[in-house]
C-alpha cells in the first residue's frame, strides 16, 4: 500500500487494509486530477460518499465548494428546480429566485447520490450539462454555462435499469467514464473487527463509558457475519452494545442477540431455492405431480432402450404409443407396461440374458399400472403429507418446515385427511 494511500484514508477517516479497498482509494487518487465524471457502485452503507470526496480533495477543485445531493430524497415535483434552480414565478409557490445545487457547487464537485432514482427528464438536462456544460432554470429562457465536476454513485443494477426503461443508456455511458466498486463489508472480512473497535471507541467517547471488547470467539462470529447493510450495520450495532450492555466484555452469546438473522451464504443460497421451489402449498403439489411425470418418461424410454438394443419383436401399436412423447398422456393414463414385458417375453431367445437392472425396471413399471384412476390435488396433497411426516418421525414442526407452510395449517390438513 502507497503512502498516499495511507494519507488518503487518515484525512478521511476510512478505516481498513483490505486490498480491494486500498485499490478503489487508489484509482480514486488518479483520477481526482482529472475533470472526467466518475460513477461510484456499490452497496448500501459501504462508504460511497467517501470516495466521492477523495476525488474531490485531490483535485484542482478542492478549494471550491463539494456539495452532496441526495437524489432519492428529492421529491420528483421539485428534481428540476432542486438541481437547477427556478426564476420568480415559474410556478405556484416560487415567490423569488432560486439557485439550484449546480449553481451552489459553481467551480467544484457534485456529488449526485443515488443518481438512478432520478426521473427520465431529469436525466436528458443532467445529459445536457455532462456533455455541453450548460442547462436552463426552472422557468427561464436564458442558458446558463456550468462549471462543475460531476461525481455520481448508484446501489442498484444500472444494466437492469437500463433494460426497464429507467434510466438512459446515453447518460450511463456519459457518467461511467470512469467506474469505480467500493467492495462490500462481506468482501472485507480483515477489517471487520478493526471498524468494531473504531466504533466501539468512539461511541466510548460520546456517551461517557468505557469501551466495549470483544472475546475471541465473538471476533470471529463478527467477521462471518453476513451485513446486509454493510459498514452502516456494523456501526449500529456498536452503538448498541455500548450502549445497552453493562459489561465492557462482550461473549459470543452476548454478541448473537446483536445479529438478527445470522446467515451463512449457504444458507442463503438455499433459502432462496427453498423460497423458490415451494412457495406455496398449491406449487408444492405441482412439483410433485411434474417429477412424478417425468419418472413415468424415464421409465417409458429405458424401456424403450432395452427393446431397440434386443431387437424385440412388440406389438406395433403398443411400441407407438411406446415411442411417442409421453408429455402428451394424462396423469390417470393406463400405462402398458405389463402388457409390452409380457409381449417382449414371449420373443426373448432363450440364451438371453436380461441386463442388471431389468427386475427393477419391471418392478417400477408394475408400480405404475396400479395408477389407474385420476389423480386429485387433494390425494397428491395428502400422500405428500403422509410422507413428510414419516420421514420427520411424526414432528409436526419439522414437517411445516420442510413443506414451508405453517404449523398451524399442517395441523389442520391432518385432521382434515385423518393422518
Amino acid at each position: 500500500m502507497s503512502s498516499e494511500v495511507q494519507i488518503a484514508k487518515q484525512r478521511l477517516g476510512i478505516i481498513g487494509n483490505s486490498p480491494l479497498l486500498n485499490r478503489v482509494v487508489e484509482v480514486a487518487i488518479q483520477v481526482a486530477s482529472t475533470d472526467l465524471s466518475v460513477l461510484i457502485n456499490g452497496e448500501s452503507g459501504v462508504g460511497k460518499e467517501n470516495i466521492a470526496k477523495i476525488i474531490h480533495q485531490y483535485s484542482a477543485r478542492k478549494h471550491f465548494p463539494f456539495v452532496v445531493v441526495n437524489c432519492g430524497a428529492i421529491p420528483k415535483g421539485t428534481v428540476d428546480s432542486e438541481l437547477f434552480g427556478h426564476e420568480k414565478g415559474s410556478y405556484t409557490d416560487a415567490k423569488s429566485d432560486r439557485k439550484g445545487y449546480f449553481q451552489e457547487a459553481e467551480g467544484g464537485t457534485i456529488f449526485l447520490d443515488e443518481v438512478g432514482e432520478l426521473p427520465l427528464d431529469i436525466q436528458v438536462k443532467l445529459l445536457r450539462v455532462l456533455e455541453y456544460g450548460e442547462y436552463m432554470r426552472l422557468g427561464s429562457s436564458k442558458v446558463t454555462h456550468s462549471n462543475v465536476r460531476v461525481v455520481a454513485a448508484t446501489n442498484v443494477n444500472m444494466q437492469k435499469a437500463i433494460e426497464d426503461g429507467r434510466f438512459r443508456e446515453d447518460l450511463y455511458y456519459r457518467l461511467s467514464t470512469i467506474p469505480l466498486f467500493v467492495p462490500s463489508l462481506r468482501e472485507r472480512k480483515e477489517d471487520v473487527n478493526l471498524l468494531f473497535r473504531k466504533f466501539a471507541l468512539d461511541f466510548a467517547e460520546k456517551y461517557k463509558r468505557p469501551p466495549v471488547r470483544l472475546s475471541d470467539e465473538a471476533q470471529q462470529l463478527l467477521r462471518e457475519y453476513y451485513f446486509s447493510g454493510n459498514i452502516r450495520q456494523l456501526k449500529n450495532i456498536a452503538e448498541q452494545i455500548s450502549v445497552i450492555e453493562g459489561a465492557r466484555e462482550i461473549s459470543i452469546d452476548v454478541l448473537r442477540n446483536y445479529l438478527p438473522e445470522i446467515n451463512h451464504s449457504s444458507e442463503i443460497v438455499l433459502s432462496k431455492i427453498q423460497q423458490e421451489q415451494f412457495n406455496t402449498e398449491r406449487e408444492i403439489l405441482y412439483k410433485v405431480l411434474f417429477d412424478m411425470k417425468k419418472d413415468m418418461n424415464d421409465l417409458k424410454q429405458l424401456v424403450n432402450e432395452i427393446i431397440s438394443k434386443t431387437n424385440i419383436s412388440v406389438d406395433s401399436s403398443i411400441l407407438s404409443k411406446q415411442q411417442g412423447d409421453f408429455s402428451s398422456y394424462p396423469m390417470s393414463a393406463d400405462l402398458p407396461s405389463t402388457k409390452l414385458l409380457e409381449s417382449s417375453s414371449a420373443h426373448l431367445p432363450s440364451t438371453y440374458s436380461a441386463p442388471m437392472d431389468s427386475s427393477s425396471v419391471i418392478q417400477e413399471l408394475e408400480d405404475y399400472e396400479e395408477v389407474k384412476s385420476p389423480i386429485t390435488l387433494e390425494e397428491a396433497e395428502k400422500e405428500v403429507i403422509r410422507k413428510m411426516l414419516n420421514r420427520c418421525g411424526g414432528r409436526r414442526k419439522d414437517a411445516a418446515k420442510a413443506l414451508n407452510i405453517s404449523e398451524r395449517t399442517l395441523f389442520r390438513k391432518i385432521k382434515q385427511y385423518g393422518l
